[in-house]
């Protein structure tokens, strides 16, 4: 199987939204997802780029993204926010999801990033499992806030 990590690009927008619906349904929250695909596109790819991701494709196929931000921390400057990571389920276990890792791991040293930060949720043990192989830090002690508008 050739497996190629690359940039994600303004054309791949349906794509992502169909894996992004698809890691939703997993997280038992479809109905959350409300984002429309010229706002999705115009974020990733406008004037002023909020996102930046890469995507792995197989025989001409998106079976796998990882979505990113810059974040940053007043104690450790500009770090990554790994906002998504998936691999369409009928792929997993053929190591996409750990190139499209150390894509991102490269991308952060590439542009002087401190580290990487992301949520998982408690219960999805194959995602714990995954992010252990990273030398990944739980940190139990902070609650996630939210307004919504």
């Amino acid at each position: 199987m050739d497996i190629i990590i690359r940039r994600a690009l303004q054309t791949d927008c349906p794509r992502l939204l169909e894996l992004i619906y698809e890691l939703a349904v997993y997280e038992k929250a479809p109905q959350e997802v409300t984002v429309s695909l010229a706002h999705f596109s115009e974020s990733g790819f406008g004037a002023n780029p909020v996102w930046w991701g890469f995507v792995a494709e197989v025989d001409g196929i998106v079976v796998g993204m990882a979505l990113y931000y810059v974040r940053y921390s007043t104690w450790k400057g500009q770090r990554m926010y790994l906002e998504d990571i998936l691999v369409t389920e009928s792929m997993r276990g053929n190591k996409i999801g750990s190139k499209l890792m150390e894509q991102l791991i490269i991308e952060a040293k590439e542009k002087n990033f401190t580290g990487m930060n992301w949520q998982v949720l408690e219960w999805n043990e194959p995602a714990i499992h995954f992010y252990k192989k990273y030398n990944t830090s739980f940190d139990p002690e902070w609650v996630n806030c939210s307004i919504v508008f």
